[in-house]
């Protein structure tokens, strides 16, 4: 690992040349200027979602890798900003943006982004049916679904008509570009150990769709993961997050499937393509599940101090993997 991590020193890629728009890269050592990050935020940035995420993300890979990166990210609002070709890396939560409805210009400048070697990560770029359609939506919860949002999907087919989104496998190299599998979670609850290191993040994994352009990943969705970067002035997480599980019991599967549920039921995309339907209570609150196999689960919600920095660590964990990812590919 270590002689991978000063590998970097001399394979990081910055920007080189920045003529008629064209993104070109070259190998530089750490110790030139920073790489700088491009945050799209249409509007009041006061106004972003999980303002201290990014630079808290960046600041956590300056200080875990040799990656020589800038913790405050370049803001633009629009896509055919020019500024993008400056820079290898877009990010961007989907509700950062309240229309998604791109100008042809805009169109245009991200193709010839991803055509020259640009990647954009879209946070928050899959959200499950039942968390609602509203822009700010599936912010507070994440919940692993393997389909991408509507409107996006359409959106990158008209850009990109000869690929589309697909999952991205569990053992993909993303997942262990820099960390490998999961933080210790010896401090988990054992109910909720087993589902977390089983079924919820396995190996380390999250639910992630990508677009690849010529065999490289160009385009990479997953469900919120900004939500466990952010730190305050002193050091502290700057959110609360708890775990949601599936839990079954001897008969439960036949007390459920007769079971009343106020809300109305919602389909979600597994990994293998398949959909399990999804029952709630309270719309954005599931509370039990048919599975694609036959099988009834309740949810459980989990919160506690250790569950919260957990998932701190591992959603960090992910973000630094993302960023080496998209610089090492």
């Amino acid at each position: 690992m270590k002689s991978r991590i000063w590998l970097f020193r001399f394979l990081i890629l910055c920007l080189s040349a920045f003529e008629s728009g064209v993104v070109a890269w070259a190998a530089q050592p750490s110790d030139e200027e920073p790489i700088r990050i491009v945050q799209l935020i249409q509007g009041n940035q006061f106004r972003r979602m999980y303002p201290d995420a990014v630079t808290g993300l960046l600041e956590s890979v300056s200080a875990q890798t040799t990656l020589n990166v800038d913790p405050d990210p370049l803001v633009i609002e629009f896509f055919d900003d020019p500024a993008i070709f400056k820079h290898p890396f877009i990010y961007v939560n989907y509700s950062d943006r309240p229309d998604w409805e791109l100008t042809e210009s805009e169109k245009q400048a991200l193709k010839r982004y991803i055509d020259r070697g640009g990647f954009i990560f879209i946070d928050a770029g899959i959200s499950a049916s039942f968390l609602g359609d509203k822009n700010g939506t599936g912010q507070g919860q994440s919940f692993a679904e393997w389909r991408v949002r509507p409107n996006l999907a359409e959106l990158f087919k008209e850009i990109l008509p000869e690929t589309s989104f697909r999952p991205l496998p569990r053992s993909h190299r993303l997942f262990r570009s820099f960390h490998v599998g999961l933080p210790d979670s010896s401090v988990l609850p054992d109910t909720v150990q087993e589902f977390v290191v089983n079924e919820k993040w396995p190996q380390g994994s999250y639910s992630s769709m990508g677009l690849e352009v010529d065999g490289r990943l160009a385009v990479l969705a997953m469900p919120i993961v900004a939500m466990g970067w952010g730190r305050n002035e002193v050091g502290k997480w700057t959110t609360r997050i708890g775990f949601r599980i599936r839990e079954s019991a001897e008969g439960l599967s036949d007390r459920l499937s007769e079971a009343y549920a106020s809300g109305e039921p919602f389909e979600v995309t597994r990994e293998d393509g398949r959909a399990d339907i999804i029952y709630t209570q309270n719309q954005t609150m599931p509370s039990w599940v048919q599975e694609a196999g036959g099988d009834w689960r309740v949810f459980q919600y989990h919160y506690s101090q250790e569950i919260s920095d957990y998932a701190h660590v591992f959603y960090t964990q992910l973000g630094v993997n993302i960023v080496v990812y998209a610089f090492t590919q």
